[in-house]
């Protein structure tokens, strides 16, 4: 196991860790959790090596591994993504290569008899066998699956890394470390750069890897799929729950409500005692029993209520300006960057007030269609309109890392505000957590959560009905997106939101559309109907295959293999199909329920049902 004990850690005036201590168990799945600066990321940097406290140990097993994925990782370049991958097995390709050279020197040896001859065949068979037992015989095929689990394909093995991005030459590092299966293994931010499919993957291998995983995310479905423990960070101390995230949520409550409780009864408690001693000093005959209850008083042992930080940013869209009925629409729309087509003769329509998500793999086009709408770049071919009066609100994937670092945030703030609005910066910048001082800090000095903060400021200073988001929970902490969420539910214009966050994703929306092998695809309702609208589609594909006889992976005896991660796959499918039935007996129960309220057929929500039918039936 590991033991952190007795953690300080000061930086100036601030001290971030007071003292704490935490045990990480060979087998825990632990979520890393609290505000933004709270010291998640520095923590996990500690237990890792990579940064030291002012105070404290921190101990693991000598003989143990430990792999860390954090966001500052440098990728080796001049290698193509399997290679480089590959490089995951640099241990076993040794012993590969050294069973090869005992190979071919046994060929050439004739000493049969001798002692060291018969030493040799010893030490060839065990490293044969460590190696057999190490999987070595598997390596490309165990590379392969995580790479395609992580979103690669086929054709992607054998292109350079240096000709990915950074988002996804992290998912090679991500391979990587989870190939090499160390007993500890720590991840910053895993979700960041991965998209919904690889992060429903990622979930499956984590909650069966066999040693202990430690991770940062603000993905509150990823965390309560993945962890069995929370350890939350606030004000220098640790608070360890034996729970998930969202039963931790309800047990933090739950400790802090008992906790007020039992300070509010003890303070009763006391100013009764008080009262009583002041009674009795008054007293000549009552000193001594006033003294001794005083005694008493002193020995209690007071409760103190746990401080917390509950700042929290006050995020309001302004109202929508009515637009025309059609906000966007987009015919034939094509793209291309050279001879790479991102999209090609697809088609979209938004009509007002039409919440969508865009989702999909990396790279398929959701970014680009969203910089398309807002007129950010050209299209290759077709045309793509907005509607009448529609005016936009657009918050870029990187629009916390465009803005000018030189600039005050004061004077951000001014270049975004029309002159009406100037009197009021301020003010806007105290509802999102930045103080009088603050307005004359430098945008240099922010962090990404600080900088994100801002930049949703910015968006507010002019009226729009068209809001455009890519990825706006980057950089925000899970209180921060709670807070965009209800905001968002809130806005009552046109709304289109890339995201691969299932969890802020759920609710929002009521169409979704896939971006898939330079098509759209439009699915009704949120990011989970969709999901279980796939595994339907999923499933019939399987059955469809099996009736044909075909199967994707088939031994040399002509039955189909399907390996442990798509046997997983195929069952959480079938989860996710199961309780897509079960959502829709529900609703057709309540609706049976309501056609059997008495007055049913005399009310608003019949006769608004009947005008339509009768105008789609004349039509």
């Amino acid at each position: 196991m590991i033991t952190a004990s007795n953690i300080f850690l000061q930086y100036g005036g601030r001290i971030l860790f007071d003292g704490i201590n935490i045990v990480i168990g060979d087998r825990d799945k632990v979520g890393l959790v609290g505000r933004n600066g709270a010291g998640k990321s520095t923590l996990l940097k500690i237990i890792a090596g990579e940064a030291t406290s002012d105070e404290g140990s921190v101990t693991r097993p000598s003989s143990s591994t430990l792999g860390f994925l954090h966001q500052e990782m440098n990728i080796p370049k001049g290698k193509t993504v399997m290679e480089e991958t590959l490089t995951a097995f640099d241990e076993l390709r040794k012993l590969e290569k050294r069973l090869a050279e005992m190979h071919e020197e046994l060929e050439h040896r004739t000493d049969y008899e001798s002692e060291s001859y018969f030493k040799f065949l010893e030490d060839y068979s065990h490293l044969n066998d460590q190696f057999h037992l190490l999987g070595g015989e598997e390596m490309e095929a165990q590379a392969e699956r995580v790479l395609k689990g992580l979103g690669f394909t086929q054709k992607d093995f054998n292109r350079q890394t240096s000709e990915f991005s950074g988002g996804w030459q992290m998912r090679v590092e991500l391979a990587k470390m989870l190939l090499q299966r160390p007993n500890y293994l720590l991840l910053d931010e895993p979700t960041n750069h991965l998209d919904i499919e690889s992060i429903i993957w990622l979930e499956g291998f984590l909650e069966d890897y066999p040693g202990a995983v430690v991770l940062i995310s603000h993905d509150k479905q990823f965390l309560d799929n993945v962890t069995k423990r929370t350890v939350e960070i606030e004000l220098g101390k640790v608070f360890d729950y034996k729970a998930s995230y969202s039963k931790y949520v309800e047990m933090r409550k739950d400790r802090r409500e008992k906790q007020l409780a039992s300070y509010n009864n003890q303070q009763k408690m006391i100013a009764q005692k008080e009262r009583t001693i002041n009674r009795f000093m008054a007293k000549a005959t009552k000193t001594t029993m006033a003294q001794s209850m005083q005694k008493q008083l002193d020995k209690i042992e007071r409760i103190e209520i746990d401080e917390e930080d509950t700042a929290a940013m006050n995020l309001r869209f302004p109202p929508a300006p009515r637009s025309g009925q059609i906000a966007v629409e987009g015919k034939h729309v094509s793209k291309n960057y050279g001879e790479k087509v991102v999209l090609n003769d697809v088609h979209i329509k938004l009509d007002r007030g039409d919440r969508v998500a865009f989702v999909g793999q990396n790279g398929q086009g959701k970014t680009t269609l969203a910089k398309m709408i807002v007129g950010q770049i050209p299209l290759s071919g077709g045309e793509l309109k907005l509607g009448h009066n529609v005016s936009i609100g657009y918050y870029a994937q990187n629009q916390a890392d465009v803005l000018n670092p030189k600039m005050t945030l004061l004077e951000t703030m001014e270049a975004a505000s029309p002159p009406e609005m100037r009197t009021r910066l301020r003010n806007i910048l105290g509802a999102f957590l930045f103080s009088g001082e603050d307005a004359d800090k430098k945008v240099s000095v922010l962090s990404g959560g600080e900088r994100a903060r801002l930049a949703l400021a910015c968006m507010l200073l002019r009226p729009f009905n068209l809001l455009v988001l890519d990825e706006p929970t980057n950089h925000l902490d899970i209180i921060s997106k709670d807070i965009l969420k209800q905001a968002l539910l809130d806005f009552d214009g046109t709304m289109i939101v890339v995201s691969h966050d299932r969890e802020f994703l759920a609710g929002l929306t009521n169409r979704t559309i896939e971006f898939r092998d330079r098509q759209l695809f439009d699915y009704i309702g949120d990011v989970n109907a969709f999901l279980e609208k796939r595994a339907l589609d999923n499933m019939r594909d399987v059955e469809l295959s099996s009736k044909n006889g075909k199967s994707t992976t088939t031994s040399d005896t002509g039955k189909s293999e399907i390996s442990f991660e798509e046997r997983k796959r195929l069952l959480r499918n079938v989860q996710n199909a199961e309780r897509a039935v079960e959502r829709l007996e529900e609703e057709i129960q309540q609706l049976e329920v309501n056609m059997a309220a008495p007055g049913f057929y005399e009310s608003l929500i019949f006769k608004k049902l009947w005008i339509s039918t009768a105008k789609n039936s004349k039509t």
